[in-house]
Formats: structure tokens, C-alpha cells, sequence
């Protein structure tokens, strides 16, 4: 039901992280993947390569027109249309949290660009190829934080907020020409850049105590989800968002 043979499926922000135990778990799935990042992305590739996979890295802005363009022609010239998009490039890790007067708007327009516009961007690049054929399925990136009302990374909230309700119109514009777009909101996860992050530990302690499932997340946690939005196992799902966190408080 997961089964993704023969398919290309893109994911952005795939170099490391989240995004790389996606490009895996696609691959391992089946899929042809094109590792899309601005970042090298070259490892994450190689690694899927040494698996008996098939994957190539395409250095990738996702909030350049002409960028997307050369992914998307690199990525049928190796493989042929693209049928899955994982929509996972966003800032997260590297910004500093601060209580909202302390908000410096360039950075904010920054988030903004790159969470929000990148996604929009993305789903563009690759409507032609769905189209062509026949039906595609569409993942975003989200966050469960949106629904629980987190403190001190408001551009980042506001960001993965408007992912969740780009997600419902994407649905409803592109279901008639038999595209999927659905969205996974992941908890806290322990990827490279988060364990990186100071006071990390004693954050994710206090996560973890508020869980159904008290153990850390890891990124492996979230690729079950996504494959099932991005396969048939989802072909009659649509504009949904799943919360992927162990069953945390919803306040």
C-alpha cells in the first residue's frame, strides 16, 4: 500500500536532518529521489545510492523560479516526471527564539520567504509534470505547535501555520486534476539541528512528560506518515494534516 516503485518524488531541504530520513524512507520505498536543497546534498544521495537505491542531488533554492526550473528538468532527465513532492525546506533549527517585541522583521520576511513562499513555489514547479501524468501527490511540512500555542518563535508558528491552511486550498484547487495534497505536523524532533540548540534537553524532557508515548521523537517517527500521504495507501485522502508527536496535549 506504500509502495512507491518507479515513481520520482522530490524533497526539499533533504541535505540532512528530517529531510534526509525522507529522501531514505522514499527511496527504500521504492522511489527515484531527487535530494533538493540549497545546501550540498551530495552525502544523503550517495547514501540511498549505497542502499541499492536511485537518487541524485540537485542543489536547490526554493524560492528561485530558475533554481526550481533546473531541478525539475535534472530531475525527468534522470528519472521522468515528478509524482511526489515532500514540501520539508524551512528555517527552524538555526533560529533564536524571542518573545515577539524582540521580532527582527527582516528576519521575519526571511522566514516568511522560504517556509511559506518556497512552498508555494515548489508546488508550482512541479504541477506540469503531475499533470502530465495524471495525478501526483503533494506533502507539506507543518508542526504540531501551530495547534498548541508554543511562546517565542511566533515567525516560525505563523509560518507552519499558514502551511496548514495552504494545504486545504492547495486540496481543493488541484483534486480536479487528481493531485493529493496533504500535510504531517511533527512534534518535537530530535534532528541534528534541533540537538544542536541550547537549553534542548530540558525543553524536550518537558515535551516528552506531556506525551501519550514518553520517549523522545526521532526523525525516523515522521517517515511512516509521509509515505502513506505520498503512496496509494492514501488515494482518497486529501487536505488533511496528521499530528505525528505521541499523542501530546492539545491545549
Amino acid at each position: 500500500m506504500t509502495s512507491l516503485t518507479g515513481k520520482t518524488a522530490v524533497v526539499t531541504g533533504a541535505a540532512q536532518g528530517i529531510g534526509a530520513r525522507f529522501a531514505t524512507g522514499l527511496a527504500r520505498a521504492g522511489a527515484n529521489v531527487v535530494v533538493a536543497d540549497v545546501l550540498d546534498g551530495t552525502d544523503t544521495a550517495q547514501r540511498i545510492r549505497n542502499e541499492g537505491g536511485q537518487a541524485i542531488a540537485v542543489t536547490t533554492d526554493v524560492t528561485d523560479d530558475d533554481s526550481l526550473h533546473k531541478m525539475i528538468e535534472e530531475a525527468r532527465h534522470a528519472f521522468g516526471d515528478v509524482s511526489v513532492l515532500i514540501n520539508n525546506a524551512a528555517l527552524f533549527g538555526t533560529l533564536a527564539s524571542a518573545p515577539l517585541e524582540e521580532l527582527d522583521y527582516d528576519e521575519w520576511d526571511r522566514v516568511m520567504r522560504v517556509n511559506v513562499r518556497g512552498v508555494l513555489q515548489c508546488s508550482k514547479a512541479v504541477l506540469s509534470g503531475m499533470e502530465r501524468l495524471g495525478s501526483g501527490s503533494i506533502v507539506n511540512i507543518s508542526t504540531n505547535r501551530i495547534y498548541k500555542g508554543f511562546a517565542n518563535l511566533l515567525h516560525y508558528d505563523a509560518s507552519k501555520g499558514a502551511v496548514a491552511a495552504m494545504t486545504k486550498s492547495m486540496a481543493q484547487e488541484l483534486g480536479d486534476r487528481n493531485i493529493r495534497v496533504n500535510a504531517v505536523a511533527p512534534g518535537l524532533t530530535m534532528s541534528e539541528n534541533v540537538l544542536a540548540k541550547d537549553g534542548i534537553a530540558a525543553r524536550n524532557e518537558m515535551v516528552v512528560q506531556g506525551r501519550a508515548l514518553k520517549r523522545s521523537q526521532q526523525p525516523e517517527d515522521l517517515v511512516g506518515a509521509v509515505l502513506f500521504f505520498a503512496s496509494g495507501g492514501s488515494s482518497f485522502i486529501s487536505g488533511q494534516t496528521v499530528i505525528v508527536d505521541g499523542g501530546g496535549i492539545t491545549l
